[in-house]
């Protein structure tokens, strides 16, 4: 009998290996063949696997695994000074679109799909450039303006995520119990409960020479309930809790104690005073100042729009001058990856221009320094600082990372507070207010609009001066102009606090993290947040089986 031999078997080529020999061979003959031909390409893969279940009532609703790996492809014709990217009557351009990959590195349908996409990629740029070139006033303008791309070193970097093993049966068996919390609490008419464990993983390559493959790991509970209030307005609040490792998560009995707060702050809301407009002064918690500064002060530093005719440009003539009190400075600083024992989840190694991550002090002594800047060069600013970022499928722009506020003119809490009453007395006011939790905010910072922003709290308290107990009220909104809101900052306790969210603007939806001790303002503007006067349901809430 004839013996076996084993078949010997080619090992395939990384995926970095796939992208830069596909991408040698593009740019090298669209430079020969071509006209235009491009000056610049690059391919970056985004690859996600995902796990995520969520529960109300004490029943599970939802458990899902996805996986899946896709390319931007960005193709750049013309010159560094001049290119299809060259910002024109505020038009935001994107030729990028999500082609999905191999999952299993298989070279064929890869390069296949590279080369497909490569191809209307540069039809589309090409397409443009030569539309830009044939407005005379435009062309006529360029010697004036700010070059489109920088030149930056190129970067070679491998640092895969961990991976991590979890039991979603645990983790399901865990939210139906947590969830089944909000059954004990009449009042709270929505709930939820959910878990997510999200690893990324990006593969970065260009023509410059860069091979970057860089990803991170992402957990995080979250935990909402909605109530109804006797005059129909909703009330509602949330808590999340974020990490980069699963062993940063607290343990089940902390988890539970989230749940019961926030079951407990849906019953206070809906029994709680609706607010009255007023302006007076506040103390805005570490969180909420730390969201506060996010939409009020960091988008405004974010250098695309500096040179976007179409946006306010609040800070761009100010370089050098103050902008927010003199203790006041901020860094943005992807660097670091915890503060105070806290994961940052805008922690990154390289942005998604491949160029490498740093701190950027933009306001020092509260005098503004610079802005956040990608590989679009900003008046006086010929290089990145690391802070091009985007959500697969998007184009790059500039954009915000871990925003530290840091303070010269710190005191405790119970000072700040004590602070706050002298204010109240001074201005003569009913009362004082402090921000515990917001949600979110929005800003708006197009040159068509007024520089206004509105930051969505949760709860807030009323602060007496005569000594009575703060008082929960409902449905308050802060408002204001943020030049005006800065010079207002009177003080700053000496505990910092981290809120994590997710970002969303041009560019898609970015993690991004802020650091702010609480802040003491000598006056805010609120107003009543609209009542859609909701009915109560009809029938009472049916309850089923003690779990």
């Amino acid at each position: 009998m004839a013996g076996w031999s084993r078949a010997s078997v080619t090992p395939r080529p990384s995926l970095v290996d796939i992208l830069k020999n596909e991408l040698d061979r593009e740019f090298s003959g669209l430079k020969a063949k071509a006209d235009p031909a491009p000056y610049y390409m690059a391919y970056e893969v985004t690859e996600d696997e995902t796990d995520s279940a969520s529960a109300t009532g004490g029943a599970l609703i939802e458990n899902l695994h996805q996986r899946g790996r896709a390319v931007d492809t960005t193709i750049r014709v013309g010159t560094a000074k001049f290119d299809n990217y060259h910002p024109y009557k505020a038009n935001r351009v994107r030729f990028t679109v999500l082609t999905s990959l191999s999952l299993d590195d298989n070279p064929d349908q890869i390069r296949r799909a590279l080369w497909q996409e490569t191809n209307r990629v540069y039809r589309s740029a090409s397409r443009r450039l030569l539309q830009l070139k044939t407005d005379e006033q435009l062309l006529q303008q360029e010697s004036e303006q700010d070059a489109d791309f920088s030149s930056e070193p190129p970067q070679t970097y491998t640092q895969l995520p961990e991976t991590y093993r979890y039991n979603m049966k645990d983790w399901s068996q865990k939210l139906r119990d947590w969830s089944a919390e909000f059954r004990q609490h009449p009042k709270v008419l929505g709930s939820g409960v959910s878990f997510i464990a999200k690893r990324e993983i990006k593969t970065f390559v260009n023509t410059e020479g860069s091979a970057i493959e860089q990803g991170n790991n992402f957990f995080r509970i979250e935990i909402s309930g909605v109530g109804l209030a006797p005059d129909g307005m909703q009330v509602r609040t949330f808590d999340t809790i974020e990490a980069s490792d699963p062993a940063h998560l607290p343990n089940d009995k902390t988890v539970l104690a989230h749940v019961q707060s926030v079951a407990h702050k849906v019953d206070a809301l809906a029994s709680a005073p609706p607010a009255e407009p007023i302006v007076c002064p506040a103390i805005l918690s570490g969180r909420a100042s730390a969201v506060f500064f996010h939409e009020i002060f960091g988008h405004r530093v974010e250098g695309h729009r500096q040179k976007d005719v179409s946006e306010g440009q609040t800070f761009t003539k100010m370089l050098g001058q103050k902008v927010l009190p003199d203790f006041i400075s901020v860094d943005f600083n992807p660097t670091v990856r915890q503060y105070q024992g806290t994961d940052l989840i805008g922690y990154y190694d390289y942005d998604d221009e491949g160029v490498k991550a740093r701190q950027v002090k933009v306001v020092e002594d509260g005098v503004l320094k610079t802005f956040l800047l990608s590989r679009s060069p900003v008046g006086q600013f010929h290089e990145s600082n690391g802070h091009g970022r985007r959500q697969a499928g998007f184009e790059v722009v500039s954009r915000q990372s871990n925003l530290i506020v840091e303070s010269s003119k710190q005191v405790s809490d119970q000072e700040l507070r004590a602070e706050l009453i002298a204010e109240i007395k001074k201005q003569n006011k009913p009362y004082g207010l402090y921000f515990e939790e917001v949600s979110s905010g929005y800003t708006t910072t197009g040159r068509q609009g007024l520089q206004a922003f509105t930051v969505v709290p949760l709860v807030v308290y009323r602060v007496y001066a005569d000594g009575r107990p703060d008082e929960l009220i409902r449905g308050v909104d802060i408002v204001g102009t943020p030049l005006a809101s800065f010079q207002k900052i009177l003080a700053t306790s000496n505990v910092s606090q981290v809120f994590n969210g997710f970002c969303g603007a041009e560019s898609g939806s970015i993690p991004v993290s802020a650091v702010s001790p609480a802040i003491l303002v000598s006056e805010i503007e609120t107003q009543k947040k609209q009542n859609a006067q909701e009915k109560p349901p009809i029938l009472p809430r049916p309850e089923g089986e003690s779990k």
